[in-house]
């Protein structure tokens, strides 16, 4: 026990750039049951480190040599868990080194037996002793996605904020080039052509720190999508999404883990819809329209390069344009997905489905949303509790699976689909994601339309709403990919990497505004806040009625407000908005900051906030779209409803949400469904009340690049490159004749 606890002082030195001796702090000889959540969190970050490689750290491989789970089964609460993960440990496992595939039934289930035996460990230190076991043993891969599932459900792991999934494996998150430049500068030890590492965009400062440029431009775009690339692919987004899928694992049906008490489906099901609703945004700000559901007996037109290298070598498959979908190979899978959507839709027409062992699901109140979304999306099977046989993405999935021999292998190469933390990138699984929530859109369409006494609040106006100017513009963000390189035996010794690598990139930000809403109320009264941005004009310029766009509303806030009589300002910062999340910092610079010299843990850190937000928030600097220079015109709508509970499936319990820390948008104070007043159908002759207001916003576009040129550089002869669609980067610009203007028309001028 004094092994682990005097690994979390190790965990500090290993992850820093600074001296070895710059953490001498030494923690306590407490138990590990009752170790403090912050040294917790070191010892499961030391866990996670360089997870390629066998650990680098003495104490926990000794702790996996002298602990055996067959000797240890009375200390764990299921001993049919143990017995069924050693059977299957023996049987043989994923091999280390092999890519672990989301999707893939075969590792799944595997994954799934690794997490069971985790989540029901007595306490904390059989936990950290089974933890130390498995990572000498098994997948790395699987190892990361068991342990991730199991601090975000075990009760004695609330608090513990885990190293971002980009720092831990960095393949999924980093283009190929990148990694490629890192491994150079890896063994070359920094040291490489200057002439090269200036072309390439790489720096090596004094402290060891080598900076790769990732913003030169992108050679591998295939189709108009790759214009928003910047924001499909961002690293954040695909993390929220990587979160999300943790939060509420399809498998996880069993009542034991209390994900049942919870508005899970309904949730996932919005979440969905949000989305799309912020895809939209962005595509709107570009001039492009909506996307369409996916059709599978059409030619699949669009194709994405990953641009992703896994650390095996393999290449994430490129998918060409038009491709044809339905083969001889996945015909029985695109049959057994029409069935399934046949079902669904007969039920949600007829209020009912009828299970195989008699009993019948209804889908005719509101609140069976949750019922529902659990069948489409998972959580809740038609045969048992075989929630993955039912899951309608897994099956989209396998109709776009390039290796079909190889599917539910050791050997399986997956595309970018397979992946949560990376299936956002690939414009294809928007179209999937429209098709699966047009199921939920068809049920809100059954339901009668929000009453007139639904949608007022007596008594209660909003007067006015403000806004400070929205500006959104490209940064620079550096991201460490240390964990993406192998470490040699000194470096092993040392415990730590002789250089830190970081890969700079460019992404999508704005400056932080308020919300000021002005309320008059004729009563003290509690009350719920939505705040709501979507489009004014659809993509051809025409102006949109309210039925046209409420599936395009993003929820950016939604709070509990207590109005006093007479007239109440309301001030929202947009970094204290509900559900957002700042930027992540490095996990090094974490436990730079975690232990003084005085041995103070964590000083000035808000533990529990940053935690819950790094668990659901959705990133602060993507709630606004990248604006125009002259303006992005919007629509905010706010609307302030009175508190209502009740409206939720019986088994719902609120003070569970509560525990759990899992309170997105409204659903830990209010039970009405998400989305309201947008998810069902209006009826503008009675929406309109006095406790709604629309108010037209402008999202402008700044260009921090022209800070870095020079003003005494007359780029009025310089034009944007288009041919690979980088029109966003000012390291694009060229001159070009006025003959060689003529001969690209138009189409090649820049575009605002």
């Amino acid at each position: 026990m004094k092994l682990l606890i005097l690994a979390a002082a190790l965990a500090l030195a290993s992850a820093t750039v600074l001296k070895d001796d710059t953490y001498n702090y030494v923690i306590g000889k407490e138990s590990m049951v009752t170790m403090d959540i912050k040294m917790k969190e070191l010892c499961i970050m030391k866990l996670l480190n360089h997870i390629l490689q066998p650990t680098m750290y003495e104490d926990i491989r000794e702790i996996a040599r002298d602990w055996t789970i067959e000797d240890n089964m009375d200390k764990y609460l299921k001993v049919d868990v143990v017995k069924t993960f050693i059977d299957t440990f023996k049987l043989g496992m994923l091999p280390r080194g092999e890519i672990f595939v989301h999707s893939d039934r075969l590792h799944m289930e595997q994954a799934v037996k690794v997490f069971r035996i985790l989540y029901f460990a007595k306490d904390f230190d059989v936990f950290i002793r089974t933890c130390c076991w498995l990572r000498e043993r098994i997948n790395g891969g699987m190892f990361v996605y068991a342990l991730t599932a199991a601090v975000f459900h075990r009760t004695d792991c609330m608090g513990i904020i885990l190293p971002a999934p980009y720092e831990i494996y960095p393949y999924f998150f980093v283009d190929s080039h990148v990694i490629e430049k890192t491994h150079m500068m890896k063994m070359t030890k920094a040291v490489n052509d200057p002439v090269l590492m200036k072309y390439y965009g790489i720096k090596v400062t004094d402290k060891n720190l080598v900076v790769i440029d990732w913003r030169k431009g992108v050679r591998t775009a295939l189709t108009e999508d790759d214009r928003i690339s910047y924001f499909t692919e961002d690293i954040d987004l695909n993390t929220y999404m990587y979160y999300l899928h943790m939060s509420y694992p399809y498998w996880m049906t069993d009542d034991v883990y209390n994900l049942n008490k919870e508005r899970r489906g309904e949730v996932l099901a919005y979440a969905n819809l949000q989305l799309l609703a912020r895809l939209r945004l962005e595509r709107l700000g570009r001039g492009m329209c909506d996307i369409k559901a996916i059709v599978w007996d059409k030619t699949l037109k669009t194709g994405y390069w990953p641009k992703i290298r896994l650390h095996t070598g393999y290449e994430m498959p490129v998918r060409g344009n038009n491709m044809v979908l339905v083969t001889k190979d996945n015909i029985k899978v695109k049959n057994m997905l029409d069935d399934i959507e046949r079902m669904l839709r007969n039920g949600i027409w007829t209020g009912k489905i009828e299970r195989r062992d008699g009993t019948v699901i209804n889908l005719r109140k509101p609140e069976d949303i949750e019922v529902l979304a659990r069948m489409v999306l998972g959580g809740m099977g038609l045969v048992g509790d075989d929630a993955k046989m039912f899951h309608m993405m897994h099956l989209m999935r396998k109709m776009l699976a390039y290796n079909v021999y190889n599917k539910n292998t050791y050997t399986y190469v997956p595309t970018a689909l397979d992946m949560y933390t990376t299936c956002l990138r690939d414009p294809v699984f928007w179209r999937l994601m429209k098709r699966v929530t047009d199921m939920f859109v068809m049920f809100k369409k059954m339901l009668p339309v929000y009453t007139r006494d639904e949608l007022d609040f007596p008594g209660v106006k909003v007067d006015k709403i403000t806004t400070d100017k929205l500006v959104t513009f490209m940064d620079d963000y550096d991201m460490d990919i240390t964990n993406a390189v192998y470490l040699d035996d000194v470096e092993m010794k040392k415990k730590r990497s002789d250089f830190t690598f970081v890969a700079r990139t460019r992404r999508l930000n704005h400056h932080p505004f308020k919300v000021t809403v002005d309320v008059t109320s004729d009563k003290t009264v509690d009350c719920v806040v939505r705040i709501f941005i979507g489009p004014k004009y659809d993509c051809m310029g025409r102006l949109l009625m309210v039925n046209d766009k409420r599936m395009d509303m993003l929820e950016i806030d939604t709070f509990r407000y207590k109005l006093e009589t007479g007239k109440n300002t309301i001030v929202r910062d947009s970094l204290e908005m509900h559900g957002v999340i700042e930027q992540r910092p490095w996990t090094r610079h974490i436990l730079e900051r975690s232990v003084d010299a005085g041995g103070t843990v964590f000083k000035n850190l808000d533990v529990e906030s940053w935690w819950y937000k790094s668990r659901v928030g959705f990133p602060h600097r993507l709630l606004l779209p990248l604006g125009r220079l002259g303006g992005l015109p919007l629509q905010m709508f706010v609307i302030v409803t009175p508190i209502r509970t009740g409206l939720v499936l019986p088994t719902v319990d609120l003070t569970t949400m509560k525990e759990h820390k899992t309170c997105r948008w409204s659903i830990c104070f209010d039970t009405m469904p998400l989305g309201f007043p947008f998810d069902r159908r209006i009826e503008e002759a009675h929406f309109f009340t006095h406790n709604m207001k629309f108010h037209d916003i402008m999202v402008y576009r700044k260009d921090m690049d022209m800070a870095n040129i020079s003003k005494d550089v007359d780029m009025s002869d310089m034009v944007m490159r288009q041919d690979d669609l980088t029109y966003l980067h000012r390291d694009k610009l060229v001159r070009y004749s006025y003959k060689d203007l003529m001969l690209m028309g138009t189409d090649n001028m820049m575009r605002m």
